[in-house]
């Protein structure tokens, strides 16, 4: 009897460290299986940048359109590498920071790649985004453009010193004598909706506002939408007037 149970017990502690060495095993392929996940995950992320900026930086039209495609797969794969990044800067500029010319004509002028790269950058919410539709928005001069680079400015919602709106109601204001535009008013007013608690010195917004509100070349429904904005806006700063009158 107490052989048997001597190998009883000795068979269990077997199958107890067979059972252990395997949970071990497991773990072991686990983690190395995670880390050749990520080491294959980070390296597509590399190959997808490199045949993005490729096509990016090609002179065909075509090529630069295949590259958003692929860009908007990338971002929402959630793949931001260095690569990506500058492939997005490069479209959003295209003949406008980045410019070609062939017998002093530009050639390279596309202002539907800029905004739809200016709608990409949307995706990627940071001070560096921020900062080249900035640039985009002062500088370009497409409405169409000009309005997408304020529409992703807006969904950003980075305001740091009220930069943002100032940026976005010169754009505006440059435009309005220009070339009036009721569809980039719309995406003002609605930037300006979404930036509006950011601000702090709510006067270069309203006095934007106001603009809109009393220009006739924009259709009604601006217009009104103008107006409304205006009344919030005042009641707002009107408001903060009170409560810091109250405090003193």
């Amino acid at each position: 009897m107490k052989l048997s149970r001597k190998v009883f017990i000795a068979s269990a502690m077997m199958i107890a460290g067979s059972f252990v060495f395997a949970q071990n095993q497991q773990v072991q392929k686990k983690g190395d299986s995670e880390k050749e996940t990520s080491v294959e995950s980070e390296y597509l992320n590399d190959v997808d940048g490199d045949i993005i900026m490729t096509l990016a930086e090609s002179d065909e039209y075509d090529n630069k359109l295949v590259a958003l495609q692929y860009l908007q797969s990338a971002l929402d794969d959630g793949n931001t590498s260095d690569a990506v990044i500058q492939a997005l800067d490069r479209l959003a500029g295209e003949g406008l920071t980045t410019q070609n010319r062939t017998n002093g004509r530009l050639s390279n002028n596309f202002p539907e790649i800029r905004r739809e790269a200016c709608k990409l950058m949307a995706k990627v919410p940071t001070e560096h985004s921020k900062n080249t539709l900035i640039s985009i928005a002062v500088a370009d001069n497409e409405p169409m453009v000009i309005a997408a680079a304020v529409k992703s400015l807006g969904e950003i919602g980075i305001n740091q010193n009220d930069e943002t709106v100032e940026a976005i109601a010169f754009a505006n204001r440059r435009n309005q004598v220009l070339n009036p535009t009721s569809s980039l008013a719309l995406e003002v007013l609605n930037a300006f909706e979404m930036l509006g608690d950011s601000t702090e010195n709510k006067k270069t917004m309203i006095d934007a506002v106001a603009r809109i509100s009393t220009d006739y070349h924009y259709v009604t429904p601006v217009r009104q939408k103008a107006y409304k904005l205006l009344k919030s806006l005042s009641s707002s700063a009107d408001s903060k007037k009170s409560s810091s009158s109250d405090a003193k």
